[in-house]
């Protein structure tokens, strides 16, 4: 496939999807940081139910230290993989108090260092909280980048710089959110709609997922 077709995609997934939003609810980069954690293996949807509940208790980095990990556990079981994900974010509140005045960094390398916070997490904390151009790659992003052939990688950080080579800095958030919501609404994990998608005759996976 070659960069016109590339470009192509991208204006067409743009025309498309122009106006979506975040489907995670937050108020703050400390909110938006805790949304993302839990977000992994969850959906959006739940996490916010999570999230709704928790902010309403514990909103601010001291409030979930004077919660204990077991109270954090306790308010997003729900949510997946509970326990491992209040260790990370019980210990990320510490350094965020303990190193950062309770404030959330917007420093990429600094965000790394917390607990549970991968180049994906950060990318979205970056991109929404701090209005600086990323390209997140979740497993939404990541699929279909390849099925796309937008950018064909075996890891989410091969595909991230791709995409970054491929798509205008000044448009690196947004096509963020194109990609997750194609990948939500049409290019489906296990059963795409590719007779139905408005990219069935550029993409290179159509025949052989309507076969």
């Amino acid at each position: 496939m070659n960069n016109k077709i590339r470009n192509e995609i991208i204006a067409r997934l743009e025309a498309v999807y122009h106006d979506v939003k975040p489907a995670l609810i937050f108020s703050n980069s400390f909110e938006l940081l805790i949304a993302v954690i839990l977000s992994a293996q969850c959906t959006d949807e739940r996490v916010n139910i999570t999230t709704r509940r928790l902010f309403a208790k514990a909103k601010t980095p001291q409030q979930i230290l004077k919660l204990t990990q077991q109270g954090l556990e306790a308010e997003i079981r729900d949510c997946g993989l509970f326990r491992n994900k209040a260790k990370n974010i019980y210990a990320s509140c510490k350094i965020l108090c303990e190193k950062y005045g309770g404030k959330v960094p917007s420093d990429f390398e600094a965000l790394l260092e917390l607990p549970g916070v991968g180049r994906k997490t950060a990318n979205v904390v970056c991109s929404l909280a701090f209005n600086r151009p990323a390209i997140a790659v979740d497993t939404h992003v990541f699929r279909v980048a390849n099925r796309l052939q937008l950018a064909v990688a075996s890891t989410p950080l091969a595909v991230e710089e791709k995409l970054e080579a491929l798509i205008p800095r000044t448009k690196w958030s947004q096509a963020h959110h194109w990609l997750i919501w194609h990948g939500r609404k049409l290019c489906k994990a296990r059963r795409p709609l590719c007779k139905s998608c408005f990219l069935n005759d550029l993409c290179p996976a159509a025949e052989l997922e309507t076969e």
